[in-house]
């Protein structure tokens, strides 16, 4: 199957179960997201392997366990690619990559990296060049104040706080969604990303 996009019937699914998120609601439209979410995010993982490897679909199931939330489906389909994120929802495509939620010893190589006059600059560089072209570049959550042992004058005092470093752009839905353009813009936004990983590799691991 080639990737030919998501039909409006894959964003319809997502507003229906936004307002109807039940089990009843997902067995009645099951085939809807088989063909019209499920199908595409499969076809379009093939197609990006040869040249950024595997990919990997998440469930669709929400972890309820230890959640005061209890609605059981996810609003978006979403997959991950060689250190990216790429959803589909009601909202539209969203693609992301980076170090995202890092643990605490990756954490701390980073902001090391950071500090490093070199190789921090050579992040700044990066990031300068992605928002240049469009990109948001930022992190889950950043600390109010300097990191303990960093200056709070320091020149990356801003990159220093971020709890991580990640790129992403998003898309609006439209009928664009159902052709084959989000595939290129998937694949531009991967390309992009690749200076930002190769240091994410070098510096953090």
């Amino acid at each position: 199957m080639a990737f030919e996009g998501w039909p409006a019937e894959a964003l319809a699914f997502y507003e229906g179960l936004g307002a109807d998120n039940t089990k009843a609601y997902w067995e009645a439209h099951r085939a809807i997201y088989e063909r019209c979410v499920k199908g595409p995010m499969e076809a379009l993982l093939a197609e990006l392997e040869d040249d950024f490897g595997s990919g990997r679909m998440f469930r669709p199931y929400r972890d309820i366990r230890f959640s005061h939330d209890k609605r059981p489906y996810k609003l978006s389909c979403s997959a991950h690619v060689r250190g990216a994120f790429i959803s589909l929802s009601a909202d539209g495509l969203f693609v992301g990559s980076g170090l995202y939620m890092p643990e605490p010893d990756r954490l701390e190589r980073y902001r090391d990296a950071v500090a490093a006059p070199a190789s921090g600059a050579a992040l700044e560089s990066i990031v300068a060049a992605l928002s240049a072209d469009g990109y948001t570049v930022g992190s889950h959550e950043s600390l109010r104040t300097a990191p303990r042992g960093y200056a709070k004058d320091h020149p990356r005092i801003g990159l220093l706080r971020q709890k991580g470093i990640a790129m992403s752009r998003s898309w609006p839905p439209g009928p664009w969604l159902a052709t084959a353009a989000p595939k290129d813009r998937v694949i531009a936004c991967l390309q992009a990303a690749a200076p930002l990983n190769a240091w994410i590799e070098r510096y953090v691991g």
